[in-house]
């Protein structure tokens, strides 16, 4: 428990923490990418593969509170980083130049604190669907394919074909992307692998998955709502 007890109080051990759940947290959002992109592949892909983790069963909740579990453990590092940078200097500095720290790194904590609550809001969408609390006017459960599996690719096309949906979705993979554009150079900088010599291989890294993230998660809603799987509702 002292150990644990470390961790948890020291700096270092913050960071260390902050960098982990940093990069648990990309491996799942570059997964849960390459699963959502089925959806061009048709229905039979995606709802395959949504058979295959609904077929998980319990393990996909462990996975889903082990996920959020990562993400407030993200959030508590870096607000408990911030508080200690702060007090570690009380006195602000006279001049104040923003240039010298990326945008990304400036509004780390506050992006990160609007994924969380957009992957709240994506889970009650999607995936817990809480009697009463309904944000598209549709029961995605009663939602079945030929096969009487769980229709994703419909419940996909009628979740983002709601303009308010897609562009508040839109908004947040912005933010995730900027995030991750500084974040994951930093996970390499908190482990102690982020050297000199090839720094800027790591950084060049970082924007380009970071697009490749924004592009990839924002073609599904452009693509639903400019008339892609429409035929599916008829």
């Amino acid at each position: 428990m002292n150990i644990v007890t470390q961790i948890f109080d020291s700096s270092l051990g913050k960071k260390y923490i902050m960098a982990l759940t940093g990069f648990g947290l990309f491996g799942f959002v570059v997964a849960h990418l390459i699963g959502n992109l089925q959806i061009f592949l048709g229905p039979e892909t995606i709802n395959r593969y949504g058979a295959f983790l609904q077929g998980l069963g319990e393990l996909l909740w462990v996975a889903r509170i082990s996920l959020l579990a990562m993400v407030l453990l993200h959030i508590w590092a870096a607000i408990k980083i911030s508080a200690e940078n702060k007090a570690a200097r009380p006195i602000a500095y006279q001049t104040y130049n923003p240039t010298t720290a990326s945008y990304a790194s400036r509004t780390m904590l506050m992006s990160g604190l609007i994924i969380f609550f957009f992957i709240i809001y994506h889970l009650l969408h999607f995936t817990v669907q809480i009697p009463g609390i309904n944000f598209t006017n549709e029961d995605f459960k009663t939602l079945h394919d030929a096969k009487d599996r769980h229709d994703v690719f419909a419940m996909m096309i009628l979740g983002f074909r709601q303009p308010v949906v897609s562009i508040f979705y839109i908004i947040a993979i912005g933010l995730l992307s900027l995030h991750l554009s500084h974040g994951v150079g930093s996970i390499f900088q908190s482990l102690g692998w982020k050297k000199k010599s090839y720094a800027g291989l790591i950084d060049g890294f970082a924007k380009a998955i970071s697009i490749f993230i924004f592009v990839g998660y924002i073609s599904i809603p452009i693509a639903i709502l400019l008339g892609f799987g429409k035929e599916a509702l008829k």
